[in-house]
């Protein structure tokens, strides 16, 4: 893991943003993307109720605390005194991932734009099949929908770009490409993605207690299934 590079800002009067790495823009890493995750575990652990809530995105960590409780100063001196000097040699202690199995029907009827990614990518349709639920894929962010989670990354053969004329609906379920992320659509919704199956499991359920099935630095694999399968676990077609 890389040494940790982190810049502190003021957000509010009760939080602040942690930018992690040379850019506070989207950087797809994994690197940083832990470097995020051992400090979200680390601020938990020595503030505990004192933190209101804490938002991991690509390469930022917001920080939101109870101010009758906790102070700016508290948590900037704590982060450059007692985290980072030792980051490094703490991570492999302090960074737990979950991985969550997720099962894809890549059936052609559901997967609207597999042809085309194969075609492109001079492959077949079962290869870009077999490519996309062969890696392991990061949480690097949540955010558009509720539940819409960002994952990378997707192999380079079939990394494909956005289309240049999002669709008016993309149906709930939908698992989808642009570039080298690839994701679930939660809910029917517009969207540029490409289409390459559909995964019969609720990405965001409100009324349960885990209202999403992983959250940002879980890892997440995608497993085929058939049609029969996915039709019994509640998908629709």
């Amino acid at each position: 893991m890389s040494q940790f590079n982190v810049k502190i800002t003021t957000a509010s009067e009760n939080s602040l943003i942690l930018y992690f790495g040379e850019s506070e823009g989207r950087v797809v890493s994994d690197d940083i993307s832990q470097q995020i995750q051992i400090v979200k575990q680390l601020i938990e652990l020595e503030f505990q109720t004192a933190i209101i809530e804490l938002i991991p995105s690509y390469a930022s960590l917001l920080v939101t605390f109870d101010p009758f409780l906790l102070d700016h100063f508290k948590i900037r001196h704590f982060v450059t005194q007692a985290v980072l000097p030792n980051a490094n040699h703490s991570s492999d202690a302090t960074l737990s991932e979950k991985v969550v199995e997720l099962p894809v029907y890549y059936g052609e009827e559901v997967g609207l734009d597999l042809s085309r990614i194969a075609e492109c990518a001079k492959l077949t349709v079962e290869q870009v099949i077999a490519k996309h639920q062969a890696q392991d894929y990061r949480v690097f962010a949540i955010g558009f929908a509720p539940g819409f989670g960002y994952l990378g990354q997707v192999d380079e053969q079939i990394a494909t770009p956005r289309l240049a004329t999002p669709r008016s609906a993309v149906p709930k379920g939908a698992v989808a490409i642009a570039d080298q992320q690839t994701a679930i659509y939660p809910a029917q919704s517009p969207g540029g993605w490409n289409i390459i199956g559909r995964c019969p499991i609720d990405m965001f359920t409100p009324e349960q207690q885990q209202v999403m099935p992983f959250d940002v630095g879980d890892i997440v694999r995608f497993k085929k299934i058939d049609k029969q399968t996915f039709i019994s676990m509640g998908g629709q077609l």
